[in-house]
């Protein structure tokens, strides 16, 4: 039986989150007549501070925007100012940003699925609960986050807002005891990985199909992390610096955050739509490992995005694994940096998806303007469509409380970087 009811939901808080917002839900004869996912937080102005900085200041700055992926954003600000002064650090450079970027790949994941994901999955209130009846797999998660922080701080001198980034390379290069340990760190817990990828698959995950266009770097030969081409599994396929061409930011009067389109139209950046386009760049014993699993990849189910961040963790220690095997230390480990007038773009992707930058400079490499897009403002239009979705899949007859508790699901799935959890402090109904 259809339920005519006429509801209205609020939830004036997202606690738990980078970020200030709140979930407004009218259900009005059976269906959603208004949906919104309110991001009130006051702009941050990032892109202004940076006007008018010497170009060494930037990596510093840009990492200060996320407390979890500052790595992401240090990444595609070097790269878009390389590609202005001309700049090419070489293969050790490249190489060693590819470890440091495993790293924050690996803690992020984990804290995404250990703390945020796997307690909805399981029917928790917090990690916290969920620990009593899974001790050895929070254990088991919280070392792979650890060992992820160690590998950022290996070279950025710290894992929170790392340090050891420059245009050119690294400030300081790692000593051989200390990769060395690490490297045996990081064999010793290639065992953990898989058996967290093999677990997460396991989890009681329901949802469904939906159709949403995926869209994330695609290189040639490698699983991509800073470099390659913009591709979708729509048929787009462009460099870097032809991104706003093809993709729009718009204001939504109900948030401060934009929401990007592409073709007019919600789109998904993050770790399902890199799986999604790249599975077949996965090595061997990691693609092994996922055909292992009941989940196939590609996937239009948004929950599997949970299994593609376990999958991504095996893929980044093996990588980091596979690059520090070889590691020798450089003469130096940075490129000298000529600044000078240009318009540069770089584009890595972060552990939430796609992150874009635009640099405009001056003579003396100082900022005249620059853009950022993160995933999460890509998207939030995507979470308002899955919520839509999900919500009427789940039946809108349901009570409140239900209905609550899978919107938070729906949001925490793709770990918002307002930020990185979405958990309600307060839900107001308010019935006609």
């Amino acid at each position: 039986m259809t339920d005519k009811r006429e509801v209205s939901i609020r939830v004036p808080v997202l606690a738990r989150v980078e970020g200030e917002g709140a979930l407004e839900i009218d259900i009005r004869n059976g269906s959603i007549a208004d949906l919104k996912l309110r991001i009130f937080e006051p702009p941050r102005f990032f892109e202004k501070f940076l006007e008018g900085r010497a170009c060494h200041e930037v990596p510093d700055m840009v990492a200060r925007i996320c407390g979890i992926c500052p790595v992401a954003y240090q990444m595609s600000a070097v790269h878009a100012l390389e590609s202005i002064f001309g700049v090419d650090p070489g293969p050790w450079v490249r190489a060693m940003r590819r470890v440091m970027y495993c790293g924050e790949w690996i803690e992020s994941h984990c804290l995404h699925i250990h703390l945020l994901a796997a307690p909805d999955f399981l029917g928790y209130g917090s990690v916290i609960e969920m620990a009593r009846d899974y001790p050895d797999e929070v254990r088991r998660g919280l070392a792979l986050q650890a060992l992820g922080n160690d590998l950022i701080r290996m070279l950025g001198a710290r894992s929170v807002h790392p340090v050891g980034v420059r245009v050119g390379g690294f400030h300081k290069a790692p000593d051989m005891e200390a990769v060395a340990a690490l490297r045996e760190r990081i064999r010793a817990s290639l065992p953990d990985a898989e058996a967290l990828l093999a677990w997460s698959a396991g989890l009681p995950m329901k949802g469904g199909d939906q159709q949403f266009a995926c869209v994330a770097l695609r290189h040639s030969s490698e699983y991509p992390m800073n470099d390659g081409r913009i591709v979708s599994d729509q048929g787009l396929d462009i460099g870097a610096a032809e991104y706003d061409r093809f993709f729009v930011e718009r204001h939504v009067p109900h948030s401060t955050a934009l929401h990007g389109l592409l073709h007019g139209r919600p789109y998904l950046v993050g770790p399902l739509a890199r799986m999604n386009l790249n599975h077949d760049r996965l090595p061997p014993p990691v693609a092994q490992a996922m055909r292992a699993t009941p989940v196939r990849f590609p996937s239009h189910n948004p929950y599997h995005s949970v299994v593609a961040r376990a999958v991504e963790v095996y893929y980044a220690l093996w990588e980091a694994l596979r690059i520090l095997d070889e590691y020798a230390p450089p003469e130096k480990p940075f490129a000298e940096v000529r600044p000078q007038a240009g318009v540069g773009v770089g584009c890595t992707e972060a552990p939430r998806g796609l992150l874009w930058h635009r640099y405009e400079t001056h003579a003396d490499g100082s900022i005249r303007a620059a853009r950022i897009v993160p995933p999460t403002s890509q998207n939030q239009a995507r979470i308002e469509q899955d919520l839509r979705l999900s919500l009427e899949s789940f039946g809108l007859e349901r009570d409140d409380d239900e209905l609550r508790r899978i919107g938070e699901q729906v949001i925490r799935n793709y770990d918002p970087c307002i930020s990185c959890a979405t958990h309600f402090l307060k839900l107001d109904v308010r019935r006609p």
